[in-house]
């Protein structure tokens, strides 16, 4: 301990007070998370067309990569810090998380070549509720009550949103189960949640004390690894799209940057708090979505897209609640503030 702040995350463990209530890092991290995801998404629509699903992945980390190592020098520039040899069990935890997201990512794809596609993304969204229940299993985290209903009511919204006007009853939500876009789409989602409890296992393996530094650590590494792996895949089945990747180097750079700042928060976030909460709390992208449908594309906001998202905010403050976020605060604490 150094003047009474330890090296975990640099303080990032802390978090804003405004004289009232404490608001932990990990919650600006995720929400900054969401934000990149969904700007990333907006931007990725440009290289439909001119990629194929494989190429497209390969771009988000093959031009992520040279954004994580700047982030890491950049953090070591500022905080000082040296990188530890990962080890074995690190390195297996980030391959399998990177494959995990490969896989996620290509059956949520997969979901879109059926008819009832918005099924499919529908239950992808159950990833949050998925994340609890395998870091409950694997990592012992354990959460209130009130989280564990804070996360079922925010699933409830986001399938509502996806569902409204799709789907007449709840029955025929439930029987649309086993259609081959709805399994998908959860077998998408246990794998994105699985991935989040992978990394946060990775960054507990890592030697080292500071969660934020070996958070980034961690992304280069993972990045790196899934462009070999989906690279590697990507020469022998479609060795063409290698040519298609660098043509599009404008907006591929753009799109690998972006993931690679999300990510980067992802991981942070997933260090420092349970990777229920993170998920839970990450839901907020859909917002963002419908902010951005509203506002830029100056599409009408329709009832249900209201009831969603008052839904989805509900349950992000029953998660928040439950996790203890709201403690009262010293009157005169105006910086940083110990978590518990």
């Amino acid at each position: 301990m150094r003047n009474g702040r330890g090296r975990s995350g640099r303080g990032w463990t802390r978090g804003w007070a405004d004289g009232r209530f404490v608001i932990p890092g990990w919650i600006g991290f995720t929400v900054t998370a969401a934000l990149f995801q969904c700007w990333r998404t907006a931007l990725q629509q440009r290289l439909r067309g001119q990629l194929s699903v494989n190429a497209a992945g390969v771009v988000r980390y093959l031009y992520g990569v040279p954004v994580g190592l700047l982030l890491v020098a950049l953090y070591m520039a500022v905080f000082g810090g040296s990188v530890p040899a990962p080890g074995w069990v690190v390195l297996g935890l980030a391959a399998a998380a990177g494959f995990g997201q490969i896989i996620g990512t290509n059956l949520l794809i997969m979901a879109f070549g059926y008819r009832n596609f918005a099924v499919g993304t529908a239950y992808a969204k159950t990833e949050a509720m998925q994340a609890a229940i395998v870091a409950t299993l694997l990592l012992g985290e354990h959460l209130s009550l009130l989280s564990w209903l804070g996360i079922a009511v925010g699933v409830g919204g986001v399938l509502y949103l996806s569902l409204a006007g799709r789907v007449a009853t709840l029955g025929e939500a439930l029987r649309g189960l086993t259609q081959p876009a709805a399994l998908c789409g959860i077998g998408a989602g246990f794998c994105f949640g699985f991935t989040g409890v992978l990394i946060r296992a990775g960054n507990q393996a890592m030697p080292g004390d500071d969660l934020v530094f070996k958070a980034l650590l961690l992304l280069v590494l993972t990045n790196s690894l899934q462009t070999l792996m989906q690279g590697a895949w990507l020469a022998r089945t479609e060795p063409a799209q290698f040519r298609a990747i660098f043509a599009t180097w404008r907006d591929s750079a753009q799109v690998g940057a972006l993931s690679a700042l999300g990510s980067a928060c992802w991981f942070s976030a997933f260090a420092l708090a349970p990777v229920a909460l993170v998920r839970a709390v990450g839901q907020v992208e859909i917002l963002f979505t419908l902010a951005f449908s509203r506002f830029y594309l100056r599409e009408a906001a329709k009832p249900a897209d209201v009831v969603g998202a008052l839904v989805v905010v509900a349950g992000m403050v029953l998660v928040l609640w439950g996790s203890g976020v709201g403690t009262p605060a010293p009157v005169r604490d105006a910086g940083w503030s110990h978590a518990a």
